[in-house]
């Protein structure tokens, strides 16, 4: 039973992660129905932002979980970026397949061009200091890091403050009225165009956050961390219904238990062949997602 409690909580700290950058991911859609595969380069924007700005703080005397105020900013710049420059464009002259191979091509792009920055390149680099303090702590009878622990509260508070934010705040509502109907809501006096950019800039934030999670407990960082990263946050989103908020959550922490349990009792090597079945088999069921609504196509 221990050791059960033990793969669960694995499960639940990976799952956060996957649900923190499933968030992201889910916002854009939610907003402008654009699958933004370049959400996992976001991540290692994020990634290599806490590695250049860590010993920075530290030298300054800082914790250095405080990087992420650096990582997001970074992070948003860089989806202002692709959108502005990018999707913009091409949602005005093209279509959704356009948009979609728009942003594989971003995707590849950042990779690249990170590969080719000296100071990136295409070696792994390690992280190390602690982001966290470093420690033990027993739940259960099932002794853990403080880290994992800190993932999956994190993970919650960003869950609860989006969810907050979006039925909550006049922008939220702004970026519901935009996903419900572009056309209303430009009658209405919402500047669509700004509320696109700001969910941009807010999901890639919530990339960096991801990027905090996975770097304090693999503390490394490379070009290429957010490609296998990133596709699972996109089955986690898809899984727990995309577009919704409290799906990309549930879909995350799903996929993070399956992978540990799978990992811990059945193979490692069958880990990521196992979710991308489950994916399969819920998409068969109910293709909305857990959480989603089957809607009905006019013709």
């Amino acid at each position: 039973m221990t050791e059960f409690l033990q793969q669960v909580i694995i499960g639940l700290r990976i799952g956060s992660v996957y649900a923190l950058v499933a968030l992201g991911y889910t916002m854009v859609y939610g907003i402008i129905r654009l699958i933004n595969f370049a959400h996992g380069e976001f991540i290692m924007v994020g990634g290599y932002t806490l590695f250049f700005t860590i010993p920075v703080l530290i030298n300054w005397g800082l914790p250095a979980w405080m990087s992420v105020f650096a990582a997001i900013v970074t992070c948003a710049v860089v989806g202002i970026l692709a959108e502005l420059l990018a999707y913009r464009p091409v949602r005005k002259k093209g279509n959704r397949m356009t948009a979609l191979i728009t942003a594989i091509g971003m995707s590849l792009l950042l990779q690249n061009l990170a590969q080719a920055i000296p100071a990136m390149g295409p070696n792994p680099r390690a992280i190390t200091e602690d982001i966290f303090q470093s420690g033990s702590i027993t739940i259960l009878g099932v002794n853990t890091n403080q880290t994992a622990i800190f993932t999956i509260i994190i993970a919650a508070f960003v869950m609860v403050g989006l969810q907050l934010f979006i039925h909550k705040t006049r922008l939220g509502r702004a970026m519901r009225a935009v996903s419900e109907n572009k056309a209303a809501s430009t009658l209405v006096g919402i500047n669509v165009n700004k509320t696109i950019v700001v969910t941009f800039a807010i999901g890639a934030g919530l990339a960096a956050v991801g990027a905090l999670m996975y770097c304090a407990q693999y503390r490394s960082v490379m070009t290429t961390m957010g490609s296998m990263l990133g596709l699972k946050a996109f089955v986690a989103a898809v899984l727990g219904g995309i577009g919704l908020i409290p799906g990309a959550m549930l879909g995350g922490i799903l996929i993070g238990l399956i992978e540990a349990l799978v990992t811990a009792y059945i193979s490692s090597s069958l880990a990521n062949s196992l979710v991308f079945l489950v994916l399969i088999l819920v998409l068969l069921v109910k293709p909305a997602g857990i959480m989603g609504k089957n809607v009905g196509e006019k013709v």
